[in-house]
């Protein structure tokens, strides 16, 4: 679609501006490490992760948004078979895929080979906005390649896709910032949004915890199958954030890329 990338990529600059503006002005728990050394390695994987999607882009015909637009053209999908409203159809398509990567997401931590990747996103030792562009770039280029698969199934148009992507990427930095939010708002939010205080438990090093709060966007996945946790047994400001074994080495990006062959 015309535009798409400078429409996605001003929103995005312009959500982490003001997250990470935000938790600078009221963060919710103090830092363990620097915070340039931390940036320089949470995106300089996003740039690689660029280069791995635009690598993506020459082995395969199209990505998520030319697979919706193709699924269309061809009449594949259960959407395209349909003639419901287009406000209908886009909204059960935002709401199917946001299921998908909540699904996908608890799978990550149940499979010992993904695991392995998506350890890379926990093994941050702080959590803030640039936590939620950490991911090795195997894990990135997997997700495409499931959400390629999806788009051919339910066959949502372009324009689902993009909003989609737009919402999934604002509310992961909302829900990864660092930033205090008055403890009603936390309350009202976070019965149909995944809150900073939600998302925080998930990045717990204990096990019983990390394995909770799956939800990227929207709660309610976490509360409908159990795996939802309230708050971290040891309170906000004295619980652990990463892995239990780890130390300061995952700020280093080439440390990081290489952590799903280690040992």
């Amino acid at each position: 679609m015309e535009n798409e990338t400078l429409i996605r990529l001003s929103i995005f600059i312009g959500l982490f501006a003001l997250f990470a503006t935000i938790e600078a002005i009221v963060p919710r728990r103090q830092r363990t490490q620097p915070r340039h050394t931390r940036w320089l390695t949470n995106w300089g994987m996003t740039i690689v992760n660029t280069a791995t999607l635009r690598l993506l882009a020459v082995l395969l015909p199209l990505l998520a948004v030319g697979t919706a637009i193709d699924a269309n053209a061809h009449g594949w999908g259960i959407l395209n078979h349909l003639n419901w409203p287009i406000w209908l159809e886009t909204f059960l398509a935002v709401l199917f895929f946001d299921f998908a990567i909540w699904a996908q997401h608890l799978i990550t931590h149940k499979v010992p080979l993904l695991w392995r990747l998506h350890r890379v996103h926990h093994a941050d030792r702080d959590i803030d906005v640039t936590t939620a562009i950490r991911f090795h770039p195997i894990e990135i280029a997997f997700s495409m390649l499931l959400k390629i698969g999806l788009v051919y199934l339910v066959g949502p148009s372009a324009f689902a896709i993009i909003l989609f992507e737009i919402i999934l990427n604002g509310t992961a930095m909302f829900n990864h910032a660092n930033m205090r939010l008055p403890l009603a708002l936390d309350h009202v939010l976070r019965k149909f949004l995944v809150t900073p205080d939600m998302h925080r438990v998930h990045h717990s090093d204990k096990r019983s915890e990390h394995d909770s709060n799956y939800g990227f966007a929207l709660s309610i996945w976490d509360r409908l199958f159990g795996t939802y946790i309230a708050q971290p047994k040891a309170g906000h400001d004295d619980m652990t954030i990463g892995l239990q074994w780890q130390d300061t080495r995952p700020s280093k990006l080439g440390w990081s890329l290489w952590l799903p062959f280690r040992k």
